[in-house]
C-alpha cells in the first residue's frame, strides 16, 4: 500500500467499538491515577478503529481520554513515540500514561490529556466564513510544522518513531499501485469503466512528477482530514488545538497531506483556499509548481485504495466516486 489512510479511518461509529464494564474501567484507571474514581465517562464516537472514552476523574483536574487500540497492538507505542517526538512544535494531545503491551487479555492502552476544541469539519459547516479561513491558516501552518521532521528514506512508520518497510517496491510505485487496485472486483463495481481508464491514464502520464513524491521523506500524517483537526477561538481568532489519531503516519510526500485537506474543496466555491496554502508556505512549507494538480493526482492513491474495500458505506461510496471524478474533471480543465 502507498500513503492515504485508507477510507474506514473517516467512517463515523454511532457508538464505540466496546463497553467498559466498571470493574475494568477502575482498573484501568488504577494503573494510570491511584486512587482516582470515574465519576463521569463519556464514549467518543468520531472514529472507527479505536475506542475513544471521555472520563471525568475526581482527583484530576481536567478530562482525560481513554484511547484503546483495537486494531493493532503496534500502533500504541507509535503514536505515543510520535506525541513524545512532536511536542512543542505541533498542537498534539499529551501522553499521560500507556501500557503499549496492554494489561493481561486487554489492549494496548493510553491515558491523554483531553484537548477542548470541535473539528474543522464542525467549523465549516457552521458557514462561518472569517472563522473558517482563520482555522486553514492555521492548519496550513500546522501541517508545515509536522513536514519539518524529515525521515532516512520513505516507507511505514513504527515505534521510534523509526521507517519500517517500503510503501511499495520498485519504480513508478504509485501508477503500479493505482493499476492494482483498477483490477479490483470491488473498484469496478463502484467506478465506470471510462473512469478506471481515466485514472490509469493519468496515473502514467505524470510519472516524471510522481518519482519526485516518492523520494520524498517527510512526515505524514496520513489521514490530515477535516476530522482529526481541533479548533478553538482564542483571543478572538480560531487556530489549531490539537491534531489527533497519528496511527497512519509515513514518510513520504507532504502532497498526501495536503490533498487530504483539501479533498473537498472546490474551485467555483472555495472556502479553506487560498488561506490554508498561504499559512502552510508562510511558515516554510514548500510546494512545487503547480502543486494543485499533483496533490489531485498522488490523492488518487488513496482513494483508489479506499475503493477496493469489501464493504463500504452506501454514501462514502458515492462521495469516494464523485472525489474521484472531481480529481479526473480537474485535470482535463
Amino acid at each position: 500500500m502507498l500513503p492515504g489512510a485508507p477510507q474506514q479511518s473517516r467512517w463515523i461509529r454511532s457508538e464505540p467499538r466496546r463497553s467498559l464494564p466498571s470493574s475494568l474501567l477502575a482498573r484501568l484507571v488504577q494503573s494510570a491515577f491511584p486512587q482516582s474514581r470515574v465519576f463521569d465517562l463519556e464514549p467518543l464516537t468520531d472514529g472507527f478503529r479505536n475506542s475513544n472514552f471521555k472520563l471525568h476523574l475526581d482527583s484530576h483536574p481536567e478530562p482525560v481520554v481513554l484511547r484503546i487500540y483495537e486494531h493493532d497492538p503496534t500502533l500504541c507505542q507509535k503514536e505515543v513515540d510520535l506525541l513524545a517526538c512532536l511536542c512543542g512544535s505541533v498542537p498534539v494531545p499529551e501522553v499521560i500514561y500507556a501500557e503499549p503491551s496492554g494489561a493481561e487479555d486487554f489492549p494496548p492502552f493510553a491515558f491523554l490529556r483531553y484537548v477542548e476544541g470541535i473539528t474543522f469539519r464542525e467549523l465549516k459547516r457552521a458557514g462561518d466564513r472569517e472563522a473558517i479561513a482563520q482555522a486553514a491558516h492555521s492548519a496550513g501552518e500546522t501541517l508545515a510544522a509536522i513536514h519539518r521532521t524529515v525521515f532516512e528514506k520513505p516507507g511505514w512508520l513504527g515505534p521510534g518513531p523509526c521507517v519500517t518497510v517500503p510503501l511499495l517496491e520498485g519504480p513508478h510505485a504509485m501508477a503500479r499501485f493505482v493499476d492494482l487496485c483498477l483490477a479490483s472486483g470491488h473498484l469496478q463495481r463502484r467506478l465506470p469503466a471510462s473512469v478506471c481508464d481515466g485514472v490509469h491514464a493519468l496515473m502514467w502520464s505524470a510519472l516524471p512528477e510522481l518519482a519526485l513524491s516518492e523520494a520524498q521523506t517527510s512526515l505524514v500524517h496520513g489521514d490530515f482530514g477535516r476530522r482529526n483537526v481541533l479548533v478553538r477561538e482564542s483571543k478572538g481568532r480560531w487556530a489549531v488545538a490539537a491534531v489527533l489519531d497519528w496511527e497512519f503516519a509515513v514518510s513520504s510526500t507532504p502532497l498526501t497531506d495536503l490533498a487530504n485537506f483539501l479533498r473537498s474543496e472546490r474551485a467555483a466555491r472555495p472556502l479553506v483556499e487560498p488561506y490554508f496554502s498561504t499559512g502552510y508556505q508562510q511558515a516554510s512549507g514548500s510546494l512545487p509548481p503547480d502543486w494543485r494538480r499533483l496533490a489531485r493526482i498522488v490523492d488518487l492513491v488513496a482513494l483508489c485504495s479506499s475503493l477496493t474495500k469489501d464493504s463500504l458505506p452506501a454514501d462514502v461510496e458515492v462521495e469516494l466516486a464523485e472525489f474521484v471524478g472531481h480529481a479526473l474533471l480537474a485535470h482535463d480543465h
